[in-house]
């Protein structure tokens, strides 16, 4: 998608500090941290959302999820606690059409958070 930022963070024509990265996603830092950790898990499949996937994908999300769960805990330490976040639709925050994960960690979160608008 050539007007989609994530796309083009991917294919590395946008700027980015990218934290990992392997054949199936991209881990990058936020431009707009609403935490001091915040850290996004992009697919390099282009989805506009979470809506997107079907029932042939559970084990693609699980592979995001375990992908996000990985680099939390090394962000973290093993005893750190984080959030995954996956906003779904404008009305849910989602301002990027390009399905991604938010790594929330660095303070206490409470559920006020999920009202500032996350990316």
């Amino acid at each position: 998608m050539e007007n989609c930022i994530f796309c083009r963070i991917i294919e590395k024509t946008a700027p980015s500090e990218i934290i990992y990265e392997d054949e199936e996603f991209l881990v990058i830092r936020d431009i707009h941290p609403l935490t001091p950790l915040h850290l996004l898990v992009i697919p390099r499949r282009h989805f506009t959302s979470l809506n997107e996937l079907d029932e042939s994908d559970p084990a693609y999300v699980g592979r995001l999820i375990f992908t996000a769960r990985r680099i939390a805990s090394e962000q973290v330490g093993p005893k750190g606690g984080y959030r995954l976040v996956i906003n779904t639709g404008e009305t849910a925050g989602q301002s990027v059409f390009h399905l991604h994960l938010h790594i929330l960690s660095g303070r206490p979160l409470i559920s006020s958070l999920i009202t500032r608008g996350l990316r």
